[in-house]
């Protein structure tokens, strides 16, 4: 009984020790939500500054997803996305053999894709993944061999850099087209070119069974998920690869300076609606590639000399690669980022992937100047450049108050989005430092792309239209760390489309940007989240600056900042 009653009360007091500290850690902070009848959770909006930015050529070699195809927004325009991409022998020096004869050439590239239902003739049923546009959209696809030599690394007054490409590079590649410049992908079928489609059949392929005792051939099939399917020259890859001199196969770097890619482009195929898909050349359920299979003779001391054997070679796309973007802007979309107004903000703001567009957001915009007395009273207000912060930080000290939760919620503008592919996700970060802002990284949530829930970023439906609504950032941390300390700078934040919210890392501009030349001369930035160079899509949001008189006034964008506050 002793024992026990102790230890009770030693618990008892621990326990009223730790409470003792973590309130006044608390308090001292401002954080947290007080269960307390004396507090009430009440929230303040403030107005955010927030104006469109072009997104200038940007940095698109070794991306892990590309576009390939033509996509028509009927609010941003169109966008033409060609690929070029390095090969490489699957294994270097291969023994080719004498007199070969080529029976196919295959250049097979995986579709992302999932099974729908099992097909009852074997396989099974798909739906195609990442295809944004029509369809039933049709394509004049040409695949050429590439004369633009592609390298890792340059070296410059002594240093060695990594070689960039960028997103407004197309026209380099296409002039440099390795003579004599026809298109490999030649075949007579118009599928596999000038009609070209992103089918979402599986590919079936038979493999053949001797029955020993009936010496009857009898076939086996085996089925892969969609993928593209091209037949390319057989007599272009009978002299550039089974006849060339040994010494061009012998090694991945003499090979790739001997046969330097594949260049993809599309172009409109007659008057076909048209679509656009997003591709993994190198990792999704093997790499694309290009199958050679032959016959040659092999010097086998068992074999006759004339014995022709069925031999395979295989060219992997790999190595250096790079998405290449031509727009055809809208004018309402054009004129938007062209003119956007840095002083006050943008009524709309428009997000679009590839080299599109991002929004600027400045919280704690300039207000009037503020001064307090010691008691934390109002005891001057007149037109200075304090900003919002200072009252927040006030109200915290002196009021004390507790900020326990802070969002911008930014409302789609439906009607502009009438009939678009919508983003699932949008990414706020800091733009300046072109890092994640401190909420995301410590929201510990998974759940593979879905991951991040907290943070969040995810677009939320309207039940009945199954249509975008809004979608919601939490910032809570980013803000408290401002009102917290007063020498954390309080960065312009960047927010784009991101295809992947686990893709946090960024491509460089061709040329830096400066944001706003007239008030922050030294405020630039250099970098765009690669998740958003990857994603062909864009939404309209509404920005900060609408009137009071508009009908939407009401969906203008504010940070929200819920509060406990003493009574």
């Amino acid at each position: 009984m002793y024992n026990t009653s102790f230890i009770k009360k030693i618990l008892l007091v621990a326990t009223v020790v730790l409470l003792y500290s973590c309130d006044k850690d608390f308090n001292e902070i401002g954080e947290g939500l007080i269960g307390d009848d004396h507090f009430g959770l009440e929230h303040t909006e403030y107005d955010v500054l927030a104006y469109n930015q072009e997104v200038t050529p940007v940095q698109s070699n070794g991306l892990t997803l590309n576009g390939l195809g033509i996509y028509d927004d009927a609010v941003f325009g169109t966008t033409t996305a060609n690929f070029v991409s390095q090969v490489a022998l699957e294994a270097n020096a291969p023994t080719i053999g004498e007199s070969p004869e080529i029976e196919s050439v295959v250049l097979s590239v995986p579709y992302f894709s999932h099974a729908t239902a099992a097909d009852p003739n074997g396989g099974n049923l798909y739906a195609l993944d990442s295809i944004y546009g029509d369809k039933n959209g049709k394509l004049k696809l040409s695949v050429y061999e590439s004369g633009y030599q592609m390298r890792s690394s340059y070296i410059d007054g002594g240093s060695q850099f990594a070689q960039l490409y960028y997103t407004d590079q197309d026209a380099d590649f296409f002039g440099n087209i390795a003579p004599p410049g026809n298109r490999l992908n030649d075949a007579a079928d118009p599928s596999q070119n000038d009609a070209f489609f992103f089918s979402n059949l599986q590919q079936k392929q038979d493999s053949t069974v001797v029955d020993a005792n009936a010496a009857v051939k009898k076939y086996t099939y085996t089925y892969t998920a969609p993928e593209m399917r091209l037949k390319l020259n057989k007599q272009f890859f009978l002299d550039k690869i089974l006849k060339a001199p040994a010494s061009k196969l012998s090694s991945t770097i003499v090979f790739q300076e001997y046969f330097r890619g594949l260049y993809f482009k599309v172009e409109k195929s007659g008057s076909s609606p048209t679509n656009l898909a997003l591709l993994n050349f190198f990792k999704q359920s093997g790499n694309a590639k290009i199958t050679i299979k032959y016959k040659a003779k092999t010097a086998i001391a068992t074999d006759p000399e004339e014995t022709m054997e069925d031999k395979t070679l295989v060219i992997n796309l790999s190595g250096a690669s790079t998405g290449l973007y031509n727009d055809a802007k809208n004018p309402d979309y054009a004129a938007a980022i062209a003119s956007p107004n840095k002083a006050t903000g943008d009524e709309r703001l428009y997000l679009r992937g590839g080299q599109g567009s991002l929004a600027v957001i400045e919280l704690f915009g300039k207000t009037d100047l503020i001064s307090y007395d010691d008691q934390g009273n109002v005891v001057t207000k007149s037109n200075g450049v304090s900003d919002q912060l200072d009252e927040i930080r006030n109200n915290v000290k002196h009021k004390n108050w507790l900020a326990n939760e802070a969002n911008l919620v930014f409302s789609i503008d439906a009607a502009k989005m009438t009939g678009i592919w919508e983003p699932k996700r949008i990414y706020l970060y800091d733009l300046v430092n072109s890092i994640p802002i401190v909420d995301f990284s410590t929201d510990g949530s998974t759940d593979g792309v879905n991951g991040k829930i907290v943070y969040s970023g995810i677009i939320n439906l309207d039940p009945t239209t199954k249509r975008g609504t809004t979608y919601k950032i939490r910032l809570t941390s980013h803000i408290r760390n401002l009102i917290k300390d007063a020498t954390v700078k309080n960065v312009k934040l960047g927010l784009v489309v991101t295809g992947d919210i686990n893709t946090i890392t960024s491509g460089k501009l061709k040329n830096r940007i400066l944001i706003d030349p007239k008030n922050n001369p030294n405020d630039y930035f250099s970098d765009v989240p690669r998740a958003s160079i990857m994603s062909p899509l864009g939404t309209v949001l509404f920005g900060g600056n609408i009137p009071s008189t508009d009908a939407n006034y009401a969906k203008r964008l504010q940070l929200q900042v819920y509060y406990t506050k003493p009574n």
